[in-house]
């Protein structure tokens, strides 16, 4: 099968999506699938206002169209609700062909928490309902969001899960940081819908440790003179600090699912955070980390787990049966004009909408 994906999140991007993506193209194309992908790379860029490290990316509806023609897809997903994402769904609805998308990113929440006026979350919700309406299947990473959408009038929600590189996340020594124990990790952006706040905010013992970078970094230095700023860390560095800790600390209410919940238990480090949509779906309460209302309650409980039985329960999370879910949801996207001529039959396409 020939697919392809469309996408405004891609490296040097850091996140989950990117992670993603990135994890599932390789899968499907070990398959024997070939993947084009429509990617920020090498077209004029802009930062995103209130969020300077996602890059907003021009393209053209007709640009669009002739990149489809030319690669003749048998199926196309739209990965992202950002300039390209949006851009392509034009094409696509313009030329009749069929189409899915990803629900990564609850942007409503996000725009809400930096933009905090009236109106901002049910606007923020109108334009993703919008924006998935005439996808042959919304894929989302967990049942809570699955149904959340639901409840918001989405239609066409398939439940498409995360994995996780157990080759790179395993568990380690654990000498990693030479720190007071416990430590207690977080691992993300630092941004204000994180919920970076209520970590920083935690009363514990030991060390606290922060893995990442984002616009609150300098706010949270100051907040807490005490705690480990590590900035980003990749690849083994990454997994060794992630294993060297005694629990992971995942305060977001917003993310639809937190990859990093899945990299720390494969080390074998459990994870607290609240009962909340995402982390109901990825943690097993009192086996591979603890939810409470009150995250100190959860990272108390957390601390008391047995590593091993971390790691064995994060088992049933592979890339392998992501990928699988992903091109079980794929829908064909219909004849496309060839090539020759293509420019001029989809600018009349264009023209008579």
């Amino acid at each position: 099968m020939r697919i392809l994906i469309a996408t405004d999140a891609w490296s040097p991007q850091v996140n989950g999506v990117v992670r993603t993506l990135n994890a599932v193209i390789a899968e499907i194309r070990a398959m024997g699938h070939v993947v084009h992908v429509i990617t920020p790379e090498g077209r004029p860029s802009w930062p995103l206002p209130l969020y300077r490290e996602i890059s907003l990316t021009g393209m053209s509806v007709n640009e669009a169209l002739a990149e489809i023609s030319s690669f003749r897809p048998d199926a196309i997903h739209i990965a992202t609700e950002g300039p390209l994402g949006w851009t392509v769904r034009r094409a696509c609805l313009r030329a009749g062909l069929a189409f899915t998308t990803g629900f990564h990113t609850r942007f409503a929440e996000y725009a809400a928490a930096r933009l905090p006026l009236p109106g901002v979350l049910s606007l923020g919700w109108q334009v993703l309902r919008r924006f998935h309406a005439p996808s042959r299947a919304v894929m989302v990473p967990t049942r809570s969001i699955g149904a959340e959408l639901d409840r918001r009038r989405f239609t066409n929600v398939k439940i498409w899960t995360r994995g996780v590189d157990r080759k790179l996340f395993r568990a380690y020594p654990r000498d990693h940081l030479d720190l007071p124990r416990p430590i207690v990790l977080y691992a993300g952006r630092l941004a204000v819908e994180k919920g970076i706040d209520d970590f920083m905010a935690l009363k514990i013992r030991g060390s606290k440790v922060l893995v990442g970078d984002g616009p609150e970094r300098a706010r949270l230095e100051r907040l807490g003179p005490d705690a480990h700023f590590l900035g980003f860390r990749h690849g083994e560095d990454y997994a060794r600090t992630l294993a060297a800790a005694d629990v992971m600390v995942f305060p977001s209410l917003t993310d639809t699912f937190g990859l990093v919940m899945l990299e720390a238990m494969a080390c074998g480090t459990p994870v607290a955070a609240y009962d909340a949509p995402s982390p109901l779906d990825v943690v097993e309460d009192g086996v591979t980390g603890c939810l409470a209302h009150r995250l100190e309650d959860a990272v108390e409980r957390a601390l008391t787990l047995d590593r091993q039985g971390v790691q064995d329960g994060s088992m049933k999370f592979s890339w392998k049966t992501c990928a699988d879910m992903f091109t079980s949801w794929l829908v064909p996207c219909g004849p496309i004009p060839p090539q020759q001529g293509a420019q001029s039959v989809f600018e009349g396409l264009s023209a008579s909408r």
